[in-house]
């Protein structure tokens, strides 16, 4: 109850900064005898610039804000509503040059006046910004150049459309309006003051050492983390941070990864790392005793945020991450309650962390069916038991093997075979790459579980 008021008080408040814009251009004194396109434009271009200013807010990882929704849900949000921040900007130009086509030549920085150039400015950095986030893999850009480029041009482009604001002067006609604006562009600007230098002080005053590297089936390495003169902090099950490892805490090489150590030892930190790609394809070289910087929790992929008399969780490939911290603290709770695990790879000898899963199940009542896309050479196609109830019926129960292997892909069909036909209320999750879940989140549904008790995370946050 707590956790929805929450959301709706932010909700609101979103609601309100976005169109307060609006209300302040009706409010005297405002510029008589304009058609209704020249303020249809400028309206879409007040709204688009403050949904652009608020998206420092929506990355800031506050974590006040985000708790209600989840910090990955917060930040796929801003990748969608960023696109319709820059198309509303787009569109006031676009609308009057529409009307007054004398305007075009304001294209040109030669031709045009100051507060056009900035206007220009603005766009073309807006433009630049969606280029780059949108093809970044494609042109294979660096992560950490793209993060220093993202917040280059964005800081710029907002900058920019704020003088341009300021200097076209027909809504910002008087000194209070033009104060308040000015202090809205200060605060989302202080925003960004406040992440990347105020925070990462605090950080520093809170470092950790790394005591552990591990190395795990599947090109994974686990980081293990302790802290440096202070007691570390507390988590959820599933929760992920940010990391900073051996470097200075100012840096902007940080990268999120999911704990997978249980939430019961808060002053321990592990975190499961798939060698994909710059900062974890060289994890397997952090030296012990290397100083870490780590901001967290986030997230809202939890068993505590979602209670239940069971669970059904579905991994794929380094997705078992979150589901290590959700098994290791439910064996230090000593938490009775039944869980099925699906961990979907490619091989046998690949799946991350399968001893030590096969030594959760001696402390947990955990089942374990592993779907691999190629299974052992000695394996057998499972075959449901088939028992009789009586009166011609029957019904087909799962397989009793040892180690539960399916061949494949996480389907519908599996489901039917491995789902318990018990009656209990269980809560479903699901992390691994897009597809997967994708995959599995339609399967669950087709044989009959409800939306509402599906819960997937989005670990691709860039």
């Amino acid at each position: 109850m707590r956790r929805g008021l929450s959301g709706f008080f932010w909700l609101t408040a979103y609601l309100v900064v976005i169109f307060a814009p609006l209300f302040f251009m009706l409010v005297r004194p405002i510029p008589s005898g304009r058609d209704f396109v020249t303020e249809l434009s400028i309206a879409l271009g007040f709204v688009g610039l403050t949904q652009m200013a608020v998206q420092f807010v929506l990355i800031a990882r506050f974590k006040r804000v985000t708790a209600p929704y989840g910090i990955d849900l917060i930040l796929q949000y801003h990748k969608q509503i960023a696109v319709v921040a820059i198309l509303l900007i787009l569109a006031h130009p676009v609308l009057l040059m529409i009307q007054q086509p004398w305007r075009l030549e304001l294209l040109n920085p030669l031709r045009g006046n100051w507060a056009s150039r900035f206007a220009l400015l603005s766009v073309l950095c807006l433009l630049l910004l969606w280029g780059l986030s949108a093809f970044r893999k494609q042109i294979r850009m660096n992560y950490e150049a793209w993060r220093l480029s993202h917040l280059f041009l964005s800081v710029l482009a907002l900058v920019s459309a704020q003088i341009h604001v300021a200097l076209a002067g027909l809504y910002t006609n008087t000194w209070w309006k033009h104060a308040l604006w000015i202090a809205m562009s200060a605060f989302f600007v202080g925003v960004v003051v406040w992440l990347r230098l105020i925070k990462p002080a605090q950080q520093r005053r809170q470092p950790w050492r790394v005591t552990a590297v591990r190395p795990e089936r599947g090109e994974t390495h686990t980081l293990a983390l302790e802290p440096v003169g202070h007691s570390g902090f507390r988590f959820h099950p599933g929760q992920f941070a940010w990391i900073k490892v051996d470097a200075s805490p100012y840096t902007i090489d940080e990268h999120p990864y999911s704990f997978s150590s249980s939430s019961e030892r808060g002053g321990q930190l592990e975190f499961g790392i798939k060698e994909l790609g710059d900062f974890s394809a060289n994890i397997k070289n952090v030296p012990v005793g290397a100083t870490a910087y780590v901001d967290g929790p986030h997230g809202a992929f939890s068993i505590d945020r979602y209670p239940a008399t069971g669970y059904f969780f579905f991994a794929g490939g380094v997705g078992i991450t979150p589901f290590m911290s959700f098994l290791h603290t439910m064996a230090d709770r000593g938490d009775p309650r039944p869980v099925l695990l699906f961990y979907a790879g490619k091989t046998w000898e690949a799946l991350t962390y399968r001893e030590e899963i096969e030594r959760l199940r001696e402390l947990l009542d955990l089942e374990v069916v592993y779907v691999l896309e190629e299974p052992p050479e000695d394996w057998e196609p499972p075959k449901p038991r088939v028992r009789a109830l009586g009166a011609g019926t029957y019904v087909l129960e799962p397989p009793e093997e040892a180690h539960k292997i399916e061949e494949g892909f996480v389907t519908a069909d599996i489901l039917r075979r491995r789902l318990p036909q018990e009656s209990i209320h269980r809560e479903a999750f699901i992390c691994g790459p897009a597809p997967f879940m994708d995959a599995v989140r339609d399967a669950l549904l087709e044989v009959g579980v409800d939306a509402e008790h599906i819960h997937m995370e989005q670990f691709d946050l860039v």
